[in-house]
């Protein structure tokens, strides 16, 4: 089952962010193709990041709601918000005719 993570970051955090972005992206890789899809939400103008949605395989909501809470992101306060949802992958996805 797929899930969709939606993480918005706390005003004024982009040292934050910044400063976990290599723990973060170590986290990611680790859970090989578990990620299906992920990056981050930008300012209109592409400059600055806000946010991050990530697209993961588990088993159930308490897998991702785990996975989610082990994100160095998510450990360091850097988000004001974290939404997990039910996903379906309909276009583009592997295997899809």
């Amino acid at each position: 089952m797929y899930f969709a993570i939606v993480c918005n970051d706390k005003p004024d955090s982009m040292d934050l962010r910044l400063a976990n972005r290599p723990a973060h992206v170590d986290y990611l890789k680790a859970q090989g193709e578990r990620v299906r899809v992920g990056g981050p939400f930008t300012t209109e103008d592409g400059a600055a990041m806000t946010g991050s949605l990530i697209i993961i395989e588990a088993a159930d909501l308490a897998a991702a709601q785990a996975f989610a809470a082990g994100d160095p992101y998510n450990k360091a306060g850097l988000f004001a918000s974290v939404e997990i949802r039910p996903w379906k992958w309909v276009f583009g996805a592997p295997g899809a005719s």
